[in-house]
């Protein structure tokens, strides 16, 4: 597994990591990995990552907490939240920062994943193709 940067687990009430959900960040990907008999593991390249978000609701302020709301062009995870996490404002700038690294790393732009949200997606993408600099 790749070098990990950060990493904690999905927190209850009072802040208790009590549960079976785990996240961990390397250099290009977050892992999620859920379940305690049956494990499920994904992992999103953070290239993928277009919007992220953070909600803080009055308990989870109480505690500390806060979740961070990923929407993805990743096609099996999809728009995924990192739940009930400590210090999460300064992981989301962390990731937020790591995001855009890794995008110019990789010379990707939104662009690309346009069709991947979009509902016309065959029409947009074909407008783009054009030699004009007009939509």
């Amino acid at each position: 597994m790749a070098d990990i940067i950060w990493g904690d687990r999905k927190r209850i009430i009072f802040g208790l990591p009590f549960t079976f959900t785990k996240y961990s960040l390397s250099a290009d990907r977050l892992f999620i990995s859920t379940g305690f008999l049956n494990v499920k593991e994904d992992e999103v390249r953070l290239y993928r990552i277009m919007d992220i978000s953070l909600e803080r609701k009055f308990w989870q302020r109480l505690f500390g907490l806060g979740t961070i709301r990923c929407c993805s062009a990743d096609k099996t995870l999809k728009d995924f939240e990192i739940q009930n996490i400590k210090d999460s404002k300064s992981v989301k700038e962390m990731l937020s920062e790591m995001v855009e690294a890794e995008r110019d790393r990789k010379k990707v732009t939104n662009r690309e994943f346009m069709e991947h949200h979009g509902e016309d997606s065959d029409d947009y993408d074909h407008e783009f193709d054009n030699d004009t600099d007009h939509y």
